[in-house]
């Protein structure tokens, strides 16, 4: 008897703003689709900004107009023979519906839906849309403030009472990014003792900071690190960790 593959729910969610849910999202997505083989949605809620559905166009439009890009992108095609994997624009309250008429209709059943969720728990919609989620995965940044609001929030959603529509594996963890070499490790630990004290999960792996995550694709110099169309070169991985990062994401959710 065959068995019914599950497509898992994650969003990278976090009530901080500017702390990399949208880029780690796309390094993911694109990583675990082009370089992985595993089937990927995207589905955009972060309403107004839109950022990834907004990358795309722009990764489309780079494509088109620079040779190295448009070498790399070719050969891929003809490698994999795959379409780029889709990104849906919705608004909160109604991402888990667009999710759902998604799989309704499409032949590619996916591993792994990304919802890339509003900064906001007061935003219609974002509550309920990530009590649905198999997997959170929560970004810190050495900021005590940023830790304060991560922490405050992840206790309080915790506590909410469950509806039937909530996913009853559910599993949050944090993890840091944005990871100055420079900062004592010491500040991580003090952080790190209060999580484990809390009794919530701490990813081992630290994204490392660098300006890569703020540099679109295009002006990187022949190099490929965010892009919603190509997955992020190997050596830009390693000097960022992402690659340990995602080995360890991987091992999580047991993709």
């Amino acid at each position: 008897m065959e068995t019914i593959k599950k497509t898992l729910k994650i969003s990278f969610s976090t009530q901080k703003g500017g702390v990399g849910k949208s880029t780690i999202t796309t390094l993911l997505a694109s990583m675990l689709h082009y370089r992985l083989g595993y089937n990927i949605l995207v589905i955009d809620c972060d309403f107004p900004q839109y950022s990834l559905s907004n990358m795309r166009e722009r990764d489309k439009k780079t494509i088109m107009v620079n040779d190295y890009y448009k070498k790399v992108a070719m050969k891929q095609f003809q490698h994999l023979n795959k379409k780029a994997y889709p990104i849906i624009r919705t608004k909160a309250d109604t991402a888990l519906e667009s999710a759902s008429d998604y799989l309704q209709q499409t032949t590619i059943v996916p591993d792994v839906i990304f919802f890339d969720l509003p900064g906001t728990a007061n935003t219609k919609g974002v509550l309920s849309t990530l009590k649905a989620m198999d997997f959170i995965f929560a970004p810190l940044t050495a900021d005590r403030l940023v830790v304060e609001s991560t922490l405050g929030f992840t206790k309080a959603f915790l506590g909410l009472p469950q509806t039937e529509n909530d996913s009853r594996q559910q599993s949050i963890w944090l993890f840091w990014n944005q990871t100055d070499g420079r900062e004592k490790t010491g500040l991580y630990d003090i952080y790190e003792k209060v999580i484990i004290e809390l009794q919530l999960n701490i990813m081992n792996t630290r994204i490392m900071d660098s300006k890569k995550f703020r540099k679109e694709s295009d002006d990187m110099n022949n190099s490929i690190f965010r892009s919603s169309l190509l997955p992020a070169e190997s050596h830009l991985l390693k000097a960022t960790k992402m690659n340990l990062f995602i080995e360890e994401f991987l091992q999580i959710i047991q993709l």
